[in-house]
């Protein structure tokens, strides 16, 4: 297995001819291809002031082109890819927060990003998709004059590559700096637990602005020369026929996402028989061992469990592939960092015990950005610290066993309690709020909140809800809001957010 410590090297194992990036009905890129747009991109960039550890904010539909524009600018500058979905408030809080130099969007998109990209001064480059040319193939066009150019050229291996944003329950969301050499650890990591050759073929059907697809779905299978085929996102309507033209031989996912194939898959049988898999993969959440079971039986191969997080550029621990076990209800073996299990005064525990997990190795973030408070709190002699309670048993499988942090948890993705608090507490009518994590049969927690209200002032569920939705992105809107005299506290005063879908009779 190739070991490298930047995209440039990374990107360089495949072979020119062979298929790099694909998507449903567009001609594919070869690596040849590949390259050779990211160096113009680079060159682009370049020209327009924007070289090596400069932030470019990318706000663009799933797809091959977000797949190449991340890896273009993530390889000679540092991508800060963002959810297209957010509000403009909230592309206000991360653009700000990046200090971004500039802004990528589609040309012709409409995205709210744009005006307040204009509004806090961030250069506009658009994105000029080149179908003809190959999945992914663009052309990057400045919107106004650039700056002084950049001679910035390639990223060097402790350059940062990529950032995206952690929540906290307590604190605002956290800036998370990946460097060429975590990520590209983290890609390997991969590729060596999967095996991945040429011959694979994958088929993405997650967010490329999560670690989760960026990491797993994009950068190990290209490590390994493999192609990858890019989605315009999740639907499961499309799936088996994505399936059919796509022929993979592999995909990763969040637990909801595979039920919701699972849901689908009676009526695709022939599908699924003439496009054998070799495995498929899960992460992001726990996935149910039942789930499981179900998945190897409809497509016939193993599941592969993973656990990832943010600051371990994705994958920290990984159910292994046949003949060596896999634990359903585990998330397997350290695949990567050093994974050990930590007591609260920093001491490591022996197997059967159960503590903080926690990491180290070369794909982990070497800090939180701007935040020596919480610097100080992940880290311990070395190690990172996951916020996750688990237990290692004998032959050093993982499993979890609660979550020490306070986030929401929602079918993958990632809800900070804090954020919908400060969008409640900005509505006339509410004086208190606590959010918290409801349990969800599907979703495994959604989010709920609890609420008092102004003496005198009035307001409804829905009028709240449709508060939240004016200014967050719909998975963080509360689906539950409860009205209360008062919200339980703990022994210190402080509002009780573990536990409160219990104390207030919300249950699956």
């Amino acid at each position: 297995m190739r070991h490298t410590t930047t995209l440039k090297d990374l990107l360089a194992g495949g072979r020119d001819g062979d298929t790099a990036i694909t998507a449903p009905a567009r001609v594919p890129l070869d690596y040849a291809g590949l390259r050779a747009l990211i160096a113009r991109t680079i060159a682009a960039l370049n020209a327009q002031g924007i070289g090596r550890n400069d932030r470019v904010g990318i706000v663009l539909p799933n797809g091959p082109e977000m797949a190449t524009a991340f890896l273009a600018v993530a390889s000679g500058a540092t991508a800060c890819p963002l959810n297209p979905a957010y509000r403009p408030d909230e592309f206000e809080f991360y653009l700000s927060d990046l200090g971004a130099k500039a802004l990528l969007v589609e040309q012709g998109s409409d995205s709210t990003s744009i005006a307040v990209a204009r509004k806090l001064g961030v250069r506009i480059l658009e994105l000029a998709p080149q179908s003809a040319a190959g999945a992914g193939s663009f052309a990057l066009v400045a919107n106004g004059a650039g700056g002084e150019a950049a001679s910035g050229g390639y990223a060097l291996a402790d350059d940062i590559a990529l950032i995206l944003h952690t929540s906290g329950t307590t604190s605002r969301p956290k800036i998370v700096p990946l460097s060429q050499r975590n990520v590209c650890a983290s890609g390997g990591n991969v590729a060596e637990t999967l095996g991945f050759t040429p011959a694979d073929r994958g088929l993405n059907i997650m967010p490329l602005f999560h670690i989760h697809g960026l990491i797993a779905g994009l950068l190990a299978p290209l490590s390994a020369g493999s192609s990858v085929c890019c989605t315009p996102g999740f639907n499961a309507l499309r799936f088996f026929a994505w399936m059919q033209e796509a022929k993979p031989t592999w995909y990763t996912a969040v637990p909801t996402m595979h039920q919701a194939i699972l849901g689908r898959a009676a009526g695709n049988k022939a599908i699924i028989a003439d496009n054998p898999l070799r495995f498929v993969r899960s992460s992001s959440s726990s996935m149910p061992p039942q789930v499981i079971a179900e998945v190897e039986a409809t497509f016939g191969c193993p599941v592969v469990e993973a656990y990832g997080m943010t600051e371990a550029a994705h994958q920290m621990a990984s159910n292994p592939l046949p003949p060596a076990k896999r634990k359903p209800g585990t998330v397997g073996v350290a695949a990567g960092p050093e994974i050990a299990i930590m007591d609260n005064e920093g001491n490591l525990l022996p197997p059967l015990s159960t503590g903080e997990i926690v990491i180290r190795g070369p794909n982990v973030t070497a800090g939180y950005e701007n935040n020596a408070k919480a610097n100080a709190e992940a880290f311990t002699a070395g190690w990172f610290r996951t916020g996750d309670q688990g237990v290692m048993d004998g032959d050093r499988y993982v499993t979890i066993t609660g979550r020490l942090k306070e986030i929401i948890n929602r079918g993958g993705e990632k809800v900070s309690p804090r954020e919908v608090d400060e969008v409640l507490m900005d509505h006339p009518a509410v004086v208190q709020v606590v959010t918290f994590g409801m349990p969800h049969d599907k979703l495994g927690e959604e989010v709920a909140a609890a609420v008092v209200l102004r003496e005198g002032r009035n307001a409804s569920e829905k009028e709240l809800r449709d508060f939240c939705g004016e200014r967050l992105a719909n998975f963080k809107v509360p689906r539950k809001i409860l009205f209360l005299e008062e919200i339980p506290k703990g022994a210190t005063g402080k509002l009780q957010r573990i536990g409160l879908a219990e104390k207030l009779g919300l249950t699956a």
